[in-house]
């Protein structure tokens, strides 16, 4: 796919609109899931895949190839997703779990086997909840990290590329970002990675 990436960069640096449209149809999902993960919300993803395919489009002369394409357009994508992010952080403050339920574990992590599927749908939603507050939590940087090593499945060192740090550097910020999540999530159960 990489060799598929350099040859339409190449033909969308020369001005050829239905390249660049290749590239945009070929990485816009995982950019929208990236995204998507890191705002939590559909309009807000939808918004930061637009302005990541704007940017890069505006930026594909300066592209030095030094990278993949992938992981400069999912730079991108983090940049304007921290972007977002930090502009409405005066506004909207991190999501808290409520300490009544951070204290008492949710029942399937007692009793699994005898809740209904409706219990089980229940508890299963709980969980996501919880995850998004725990992501919440996050700062931009350690979401970034987190979201594209953990459900993105990148290597350290596209992490890195797309945060523009070191490799220790960005080990460290999704040793981080596992640590706050794990403390963040342990009231759900023990056996929470």
């Amino acid at each position: 796919m990489e060799g598929n990436d350099a040859a339409a960069v190449a033909r969308a640096r020369t001005g050829d609109r239905e390249a660049f449209r290749e590239l945009v149809e070929r990485h816009s999902r995982h950019i929208f899931r990236l995204a998507y993960r890191m705002t939590g919300n559909e309009e807000d993803a939808e918004d930061v895949v637009q302005e990541t395919f704007l940017r890069a489009y505006r930026g594909l002369p300066r592209f030095e190839g030094k990278a993949s394409f992938s992981t400069w357009v999912h730079r991108i994508a983090a940049n304007c997703a921290i972007d977002l992010m930090r502009r409405r952080l005066p506004r909207e403050a991190p999501l808290e779990i409520e300490r009544a339920d951070a204290e008492r574990p949710p029942a399937f992590v007692q009793e699994p086997n005898s809740l209904s599927a409706p219990e089980r749908r229940f508890f299963a939603s709980d969980i996501r909840r919880r995850v998004a507050q725990a992501l919440g939590s996050l700062s931009p940087m350690e979401r970034v990290a987190f979201v594209l090593r953990h459900f993105e499945g990148k290597p350290i060192a596209e992490v890195a590329q797309a945060l523009d740090v070191r490799a220790g550097a960005a080990k460290n910020c999704v040793f981080r970002a596992v640590s706050k999540l794990r403390r963040e999530l342990a009231a759900i159960g023990p056996e929470m990675p």
